[in-house]
């Protein structure tokens, strides 16, 4: 019979949490988020946009439906610590084919369970995203000097992340059918199943390196150009790739972090929310449509633009498109006078909801236009 290991979360301003070790045994740092998903645990665990934080789950049972071999976002967990109140003691699902705790164990992701996640949302909520730890077994110190060790452990404000997260080397996601056009994806912490998406409308995907540069893009003459999802701080990333898009009209989707690189390309700041989106039921309106979706988030940074009429940039006009119900956060931009909108959520919906999956027929059709047009 195994021995139940404790566990402690600290906070940076000093809030602590004490449970049980959940995972691997050790101690780990990030920032303290949460995430109100009712469900797609292992689409947040390995999705690369959640590299250094600390997630909190908002719905009490988690891991009901163990890990499967289908469903990752990449080839690993990313996620700095796990925090749950209530772990599912034996997974059900015909497609499981382990647990979520031998998942979090195998890859050395420190976790905590037992911890009233409604109170440490609510923390969270007023007083803001902070850094934090988790230490379990013999990683446990007294408070005072575990809360020095988070103290001394890096901001997401200033954090250059895309390259840590991002694929050492380029590949290619062939069309699922007759190949239409070819769009070269700068992987900035991209989830496997945005690629497909595109494959599955009739598009060569492209994936490069973040570091890739405006000759690598071009060598590949592509119809279009698709700025991913990915952790860390904007204003960190090289925008060479999206301006050479934008001077050349080529058509360009960004989605998440691509969605802020856009921003800043044509001249807005970025800034970092109190506590951000993270989940798949955050409520976002069309304002061309006044249609309300449902959509995916994880985003900490967000693009301060006017969210009134159209501004115009060195790259003609833009307007904003989409906002957020809950907040009135930029949620996307269009531009009036050249192809290339984005959004700052994830249309890819893994694992759903399903609703903002036409902005990629948007981006097809977007680069079918260009094509006539330059015939």
């Amino acid at each position: 019979m195994c021995t139940v290991k404790a566990a402690v979360l600290v906070l940076e301003d000093g809030r602590v949490f004490r449970g049980r070790a959940f995972g691997a045994v050790g101690e780990t740092f990030g920032e303290a988020v949460f995430s109100t998903g009712m469900t797609g645990y292992q689409e947040v665990l390995t999705d690369p946009s959640y590299h250094r934080q600390v997630v909190v789950m908002t719905a009490p049972h988690v891991g009901n439906t163990g890990m499967n071999d289908e469903d990752a976002e990449s080839g690993r967990i990313w996620v700095a610590g796990y925090v749950v109140r209530d772990p599912a003691r034996v997974p059900s699902n015909w497609r499981s084919r382990r647990s979520l705790e031998d998942d979090l164990t195998a890859q050395g992701v420190v976790g905590i369970s037992g911890v009233d996640t409604r109170a440490l949302t609510r923390h969270l909520r007023e007083r803001g995203a902070m850094r934090a730890g988790v230490f379990s077994g013999t990683a446990i110190a007294d408070d005072t000097a575990m809360l020095g060790r988070v103290r001394a452990t890096p901001e997401m404000l200033g954090a250059d992340l895309a390259r840590e997260v991002s694929t050492a080397g380029p590949y290619v996601v062939p069309a699922l059918g007759t190949t239409r056009f070819r769009v070269a994806a700068v992987d900035l912490g991209v989830k496997s199943m945005t690629p497909h998406r595109l494959a599955q409308r009739g598009v060569e995907v492209h994936v490069l390196p973040s570091a890739a540069t405006v000759e690598d893009v071009y060598a590949l003459e592509p119809d279009g150009v698709f700025l991913s999802n990915g952790p860390g701080d904007p204003d960190t990333a090289d925008l060479g790739v999206v301006h050479a898009a934008l001077r050349r009209g080529t058509p360009l989707f960004g989605i998440c972090f691509g969605h802020e690189l856009l921003g800043r390309a044509l001249g807005f700041a970025t800034y970092k929310l109190k506590y951000g989106h993270r989940g798949i039921n955050q409520p976002v309106q069309d304002r061309i449509t006044r249609k309300v979706e449902i959509t995916a988030h994880n985003h900490g940074f967000a693009v301060d633009a006017p969210l009134d009429g159209a501004t115009t940039t060195p790259y003609g006009r833009v307007e904003v498109s989409h906002v957020c119900l809950n907040d009135g956060v930029v949620e996307g931009l269009v531009l009036l006078d050249r192809p290339a909108l984005s959004v700052q959520y994830h249309p890819e919906a893994a694992a759903g909801p399903h609703d903002a999956g036409h902005l990629f027929d948007h981006f097809v059709a977007m680069m079918g236009r260009h094509r006539a047009e330059a015939h």
